[in-house]
C-alpha cells in the first residue's frame, strides 16, 4: 500500500506500507485493529517517519495493545541495542551470502563547499563522475552510484555522457517503469547505475561490482524560524554507507 493506492482484500495476510502510511493509519485507528504483528523492515534507517513511526508503536504497545508484536529487521543495525529498545526482545539472526569488499578513499583534490539546502557543489559531483570514470577502467563489473537527488543524478549523467560503450541508468523515484525494470534486470553491456538512496535497500540491482557513494542524502528538516519542513541535504550516516557499500559485495567480491 502506497499513498493514494491499496490492494487488500479479505483473505489478506500480509500487507506491505510506506512509514508515511503507517503514521497516517495510527493517526485514525491508534489501536491498529486486525494487525497482530508489525514488522518494521531496514529499522537502521534514521528519518523522521520511520522514527515517528517507532515511537507511536511503541506507545500502543504500552498503553492500548500489549499484545501488538514488534519486529525490527535490517541486515546492517546493531541487534542488541534494539533488543534493549524493544523490552528484551530476542534476537533472531539469518546467515546471508556477503563476499568482501574493498574500501576506497577517493576525496576531491581541492575542499568543495558542503551542501546548503538542497544545493551541492557542481565541482563536488564533477569530481563524482570522474570516480566512476576512474571505476569503470580500475574495476570490472557495473557501477552503483549514490547520489541525493534527481538534479545530482541528472548532472553527473550529462558528465558522463560520452563514456563509451556505457548504458547509463537514472534511478530515483520519479524514473519511468521501463527504466525500473531494467535496473533489475542485467544489462548487455556494462552499465552506469545513478541511484538515490531508494537503492540502499529496496533494490538488488545485478551485475554491479563497484559501488560510488557521494555520501550525502536528502531528508525532511525543521525550519524552527519559519515552522516549516523541508528537504535538506546532509551526510549519510555511517549504517547508510555501510549499507551502500555492501552493494558491491551482493554477487561476488
Amino acid at each position: 500500500t502506497v499513498r493514494g493506492e491499496r490492494a487488500v482484500g479479505p483473505h489478506t495476510r500480509v500487507e506491505v506500507v510506506t512509514t508515511g502510511v503507517l503514521l497516517q493509519r495510527l493517526q485514525r485507528d491508534q489501536e491498529l485493529a486486525g494487525v497482530d504483528t508489525v514488522v518494521l523492515d531496514e529499522c537502521h534507517e534514521r528519518h523522521l517517519d520511520a522514527d515517528t513511526a517507532a515511537a507511536f508503536l511503541w506507545d500502543v504497545r504500552e498503553a492500548l495493545r500489549p499484545e501488538l508484536r514488534l519486529v525490527a529487521a535490517s541486515a546492517t543495525t546493531d541487534a542488541e541495542g534494539w533488543a534493549r529498545l524493544l523490552g528484551g526482545a530476542p534476537v533472531v539472526e539469518a546467515a546471508g551470502t556477503a563476499f568482501g569488499v574493498e574500501v576506497v578513499w577517493a576525496p576531491p583534490a581541492r575542499p568543495v563547499r558542503p551542501p546548503h539546502g538542497t544545493r551541492v557543489d557542481p565541482v563536488f559531483l564533477t569530481h563524482v563522475a570522474s570516480v566512476v570514470r576512474r571505476a569503470l577502467a580500475e574495476r570490472d563489473g557495473d557501477v552503483l552510484v549514490f547520489l541525493p537527488g534527481v538534479g545530482e543524478i541528472a548532472r553527473v549523467a550529462a558528465h558522463l555522457g560520452d563514456a563509451g560503450g556505457v548504458e547509463v541508468l537514472q534511478v530515483h523515484g520519479r524514473a519511468p517503469a521501463a527504466v525500473q525494470d531494467a535496473v533489475l534486470s542485467p544489462g548487455r553491456r556494462r552499465r552506469v547505475v545513478l541511484a538515490t538512496s531508494v537503492a540502499e535497500s529496496s533494490l538488488t540491482v545485478p551485475g554491479v561490482r563497484v559501488v560510488v557513494d557521494a555520501g550525502l542524502a536528502r531528508e525532511p528538516r525543521v525550519d524552527h524560524a519559519r515552522g516549516l519542513s523541508a528537504l535538506t541535504t546532509v551526510r549519510a550516516s555511517r549504517a547508510a554507507g555501510r549499507q551502500r557499500a555492501g552493494r558491491a559485495g551482493r554477487e561476488a567480491p
